[in-house]
């Protein structure tokens, strides 16, 4: 009687404790919070923990794993400046993609120098075209000119008897030979701006011809070895040994 009376106790112990375990363990699907507060303690609680309001906390699964991040509690202030920043580092992605999306592009357009070259001389021609038609218009100019200046002759004495229409298209004749000189020379600068453009593209070019440098195969006849070299890079290749199936004209990887 007193051996069945123990034994009832002990499994009414047991059930007892597990009940409490039950009790103090997360409901099935409760987060867990974690976390290292200032003074370098980890913290576990069931809920976020007021002591590491400052500071990042995880969020657990009942097995341990990780739920989602919570970032520290912020001020106002320091909220406005952590926005900025992402918004900061959003900006540098898309600047980051669109340089990329640029890159492609150009190498797209010039696979080669001699293409490039191509286009820059093309360019030259057509400010070399338009200064051409000033120059021949500045001629055609100074050929009235000299018809304006027999016509002045009569009034070499007084000039100021000569006709007002005399005088004003001698006047016209020296605006439009000036213009046409500044627009001369504004010319030669945007040959120095073209060539400063395909210099500039050409040094990225360089760069980006170098990585996307084809991959060079050496000749080879019948069945035997290869060697493939692969570009990683500027300064890494990596050697890989090809062996080709006479039979069946394949290629196994040795």
């Amino acid at each position: 009687m007193k051996q069945w009376a123990a034994s009832a106790g002990g499994v009414a112990l047991w059930a007892g404790l597990t009940a409490f375990a039950f009790a103090q363990a997360p409901a099935a699907g409760q987060g867990i919070y974690t976390c290292v507060d200032k003074h370098g303690r980890r913290i576990t609680a069931d809920r976020p923990i007021q002591e590491c309001l400052d500071r990042e906390q995880r969020e657990l699964s009942p097995s341990g794993i990780t739920r989602r991040q919570i970032g520290p509690s912020l001020s106002d202030t320091e909220r406005a400046a952590l926005e900025a920043q992402q918004r900061k580092e959003a900006e540098e992605r898309v600047r980051a993609i669109e340089e990329k999306r640029r890159e492609r592009a150009l190498v797209a357009r010039y696979p080669d120098k001699v293409t490039h070259d191509i286009e820059r001389n093309a360019a030259l021609l057509i400010v070399d075209e338009v200064t051409a038609t000033a120059e021949k218009r500045i001629v055609e100019l100074r050929e009235q000119r000299k018809k304006l200046d027999v016509e002045m002759e009569f009034y070499k004495k007084d000039p100021n008897k000569a006709p007002m229409s005399l005088r004003r298209k001698i006047g016209e004749n020296e605006d439009g030979v000036a213009e046409l000189q500044r627009f001369i020379a504004g010319q030669e600068q945007e040959k120095r701006k073209v060539h400063q453009k395909f210099d500039t593209e050409l040094a990225k070019l360089k760069v980006l011809w170098e990585i996307h440098k084809p991959v060079s195969l050496p000749a080879a006849s019948g069945s035997g070895d290869l060697w493939l070299s692969i570009g990683f890079g500027k300064d890494t290749t990596q050697n890989v040994r090809l062996r080709m199936d006479e039979a069946t004209g394949g290629v196994l990887r040795g």
